[in-house]
């Protein structure tokens, strides 16, 4: 599976974002879906996933109660809705897919920047 994501930005603290990635191939619902982000100068770490239904979510603690994690199947896409932005929440965000984990995925997108400022 190939893996786009976009939406990243500039925004100011307290504002939203909503990323996209888009996947090929025909797949898309066999594959359990999340996010990772990389700060700069950190190691990377999990921010959301979703099973393969869509039914349920899971949220790195630092993100649970302002980002959404969800899923189109007609569309192939997963979506990062993100609110009430932190300057710690910039870094470059990548949607991975397949064995979905907090340590990691099968498969990953290119990563998409999202700064936040202060």
């Amino acid at each position: 599976v190939q893996l786009q994501a976009s939406g990243g930005g500039l925004v100011q603290a307290g504002g939203s974002l909503r990323l996209s990635c888009a996947a090929s191939g025909r797949t898309f619902s066999s594959y359990a879906m999340g996010w990772f982000r990389q700060a700069p100068g950190k190691e990377r770490e999990f921010v959301a996933a979703i099973n393969r239904s869509g039914a349920s979510t899971y949220y790195a603690d630092s993100v649970k109660g302002r980002f959404t994690i969800s899923r189109d199947g007609a569309k192939n896409t997963v979506y990062l809705q993100m609110n009430t932005l932190k300057p710690e929440d910039t870094a470059v965000y990548y949607c991975a897919a397949g064995a979905v984990s907090t340590r990691g995925a099968d498969y990953w997108g290119q990563g998409t920047l999202v700064t936040v400022s202060s």
